[in-house]
């Protein structure tokens, strides 16, 4: 990609940043709704931070433009507890002092591409303009994190411009079934030559052998999930890993956190408007793992691991891989519910063109899907990128579980084979969903 081109998409992704957080209202600029992340106006100025100190600070060493907020804004959080972060209740600069300092970096960054090219030979980061592509996708997932936040956000204190939220979608889903995938093996991951920009998690390539398996064909849907709920599945400790058991009983939760009691019935939460349930029936259930795990102990099958998901989204009976589940063909609206399209979930298999070659559908787009496997390195993994070597070194700690696909909020330019994603088993605000798998 040329220098024009990469300042196009740093321009676009800031078009996009700057409009959803036109979606707030000021004076909720200042609200944590999700109490396990910084306010918003932290990541009004996390944005321009960590590309200053990517680009101009760790790659050309230019003296800082305001080194307080270089240091405030430089890192988020990720806790395990809603206690824990006490710093984020500091008083948080003006807002106009924000956008002044997002306007100066984003100036310097535009200007800064002639100085990144001249230190292409000597520093990989500069090699192929990496270190831009990387501030490009930080700023691309922080769209998407954005939206799990102001889906918590009260719907008072959000501005949708006119003709943004869509109507109910009318496509039909498709029916559950067992999907046989054939053993064989997993290519995980990436060389680190065949990307021109990828997380250090993503590298090197690695294969795993992969024994055979059936899978279902679609994601669990609300409908699904609710007869775990009708069945007593909130109340029964066996179902529950013990952590998450106890996270459980503390906020005595009986339902989905994506669910709202209304009147003796339930409504599915929306970004900008809570859907009725039977609306929402066959859409993906959002779900922590935590539930996703204990929905699937309640059926008798457990969830795939990383190989598996892997090699049931882009292996084929032929070989493989494929670039994508369902081939060569570059992601679209017409294979999967990813890119903003429609602001929210479709319903479960309304993308047939979508999927993979052993017949699964929806493993791209309207949700991430949660795998069993804990977030960790691949053999040989190194942390290249020596602006940022923690991205991934600082949660191979245990405690998070890695996520593959997409959901309806990601950009398309992030679905690729070798991207991954990890959460913490207890959070649920990921637009997440899952299925079952069983051995054969």
């Amino acid at each position: 990609m040329s220098h024009d081109a990469l300042r196009r998409e740093l321009q676009t992704a800031w078009e996009r940043s700057d409009a959803l957080f036109r979606l707030i209202a000021p004076e909720a600029l200042s609200a944590r709704p999700i109490r396990l992340r910084q306010p918003f106006v932290f990541y009004l100025g996390h944005l321009p931070a960590f590309a200053w100190n990517q680009v101009c600070r760790g790659v050309l060493g230019c003296p800082s433009l305001h080194p307080d907020f270089d240091a405030l804004f430089e890192r988020g959080i990720d806790p395990e507890d809603e206690d824990a972060p006490e710093a984020a209740e500091r008083g948080w600069p003006p807002v106009a002092d924000v956008l002044d300092y997002r306007d100066q970096v984003r100036r310097r960054l535009l200007e800064s591409f002639d100085g990144v090219a001249r230190r292409a030979a000597e520093d990989v980061l500069a090699e192929k303009g990496r270190i831009f592509r990387l501030v490009l996708e930080h700023e691309r997932m922080h769209h998407e994190t954005l939206l799990y936040m102001l889906q918590e956000l009260p719907h008072r204190w959000k501005r949708p411009p006119a003709g943004l939220v869509p109507p109910p979608d009318g496509r039909a889903g498709a029916p559950r079934r067992w999907v046989e995938v054939a053993a064989g093996t997993a290519e995980l991951g990436a060389a680190f030559d065949e990307l021109d920009f990828g997380w250090d998690n993503e590298f090197p390539a690695f294969t795993a052998p992969v024994e055979a398996f059936e899978m279902e064909s679609i994601p669990v849907r609300n409908r699904d999930f609710a007869e775990f709920v009708a069945d007593g599945g909130y109340l029964r400790q066996d179902l529950w890993a013990p952590d998450s058991w106890e996270w459980l009983r503390a906020r005595r939760q009986e339902h989905p956190h994506s669910w709202r009691r209304d009147q003796g019935s339930f409504r599915v939460r929306g970004v900008f408007r809570d859907a009725a349930f039977e609306e929402a029936s066959d859409w993906p259930v959002q779900a922590s793992w935590s539930e996703a795990s204990a929905y699937t102990r309640w059926r008798g099958h457990r969830l795939p691991t990383e190989a598996q998901l892997h090699r049931a989204a882009y292996g084929a009976p032929d070989g493989g891989p494929r670039p994508h589940p369902w081939g060569d063909d570059p992601p679209s609206a017409t294979r999967a519910n990813i890119d903003f399209g429609r602001w929210g979930p479709a319903p479960a298999g309304a993308h047939p063109r979508g999927a993979s070659a052993w017949g699964v559908q929806e493993l791209v787009g309207n949700g991430w899907e949660w795998t069993s496997s804990l977030f960790g390195p691949f053999p040989g993994f190194e942390a290249y990128a020596r602006t940022y070597p923690g991205y991934s070194r600082d949660f191979f700690d245990g405690r998070h579980y890695v996520l593959l696909g997409a959901s309806w909020a990601t950009d398309h330019s992030l679905v690729r084979r070798s991207f991954r994603n990890w959460f913490q088993p207890n959070y649920p605000y990921v637009f997440a969903k899952f299925r079952c798998v069983r051995e054969r």
